[in-house]
């Protein structure tokens, strides 16, 4: 059997995108290593050389694309698989992540599933999935602060939350959530993405009643770590 760990590099100068990107990578077989500009990441390839590189295009002291070619440049480090993210995913920044001899290109907001999909494409590995906690808290959601309807939480995780309505909205709709955790005085505002939708005349999953599962987008730090610490610190049953 082999024990040895497969390292992931996560090269990104905001926190909250590697606190993101990390829950998307939970596994026992996998190390991650974190870099907060692109100097420091160029150091831990060479220090640690891991199978896998996410490198944000914009960081301090070094750009993404400057230290993928710097990687790709040496010899002994060109085999390093390098996933570029770009927050602008516009055609000009596409091809300066090209340019500089990347594996592919991912954009932010992070969508877990391209996340996902690109580490086990080049990891060869089948990443678990975050668990659910069984949880019924009142929420807000809409597509603006202004204009927000009703429902339920039926479960909860890092990554996301299932929101239990009839008033279901559409797949990749961005919304905006509010909702407030038992025993925190402080709610919880974030953009979140629509991820699927469980109607009532034809439901994806028939178990669960009429809703939509989402994807955090944009919350911040403080509302992050709130939610691990809810989820951690609670006697809450895993959701079926």
């Amino acid at each position: 059997m082999n024990d040895v760990k497969k390292k992931v590099l996560l090269a990104d100068d905001v926190t909250l995108f590697l606190e993101l990107e990390k829950t998307f990578l939970k596994r026992a077989d996998i190390d991650i290593l974190v870099a907060h500009n692109g100097r420091q990441a160029l150091e831990l390839v060479r220090q640690h050389r891991p199978q896998l590189v996410f490198l944000d295009l914009y960081m301090p002291e070094m750009n993404g694309d400057e230290c993928c070619r710097l990687i790709k440049d040496d010899a002994d480090l060109a085999g390093v698989t390098v996933v570029m993210v770009t927050a602008a995913g516009n055609a000009g920044e596409i091809e300066r992540c090209q340019a500089a001899g990347c594996n592919e290109v991912i954009n932010k907001p992070i969508n877990r599933s391209e996340f996902v999909q690109a580490a086990n494409r080049y990891l060869q590995v089948e990443t678990r999935r975050e668990t659910r906690f069984a949880t019924r808290i009142e929420i807000l959601y809409g597509p603006s602060p202004q204009r927000q309807l009703g429902g339920f939480t039926l479960n909860l995780s890092m990554g996301g939350i299932y929101v239990e309505t009839r008033h279901v909205l559409d797949v990749d709709e961005n919304i905006t959530l509010v909702f407030s955790l038992p025993g925190q005085e402080q709610a919880i505002r974030c953009l979140a993405r629509v991820a699927w939708v469980n109607h009532a005349k034809d439901p994806k999953k028939p178990a669960l009643p009429p809703g939509f599962g989402v994807q955090f987008v944009d919350i911040s730090l403080d509302d992050l770590h709130a939610i691990r610490a809810y989820l951690t610190e609670n006697d809450l049953q895993p959701a079926p």
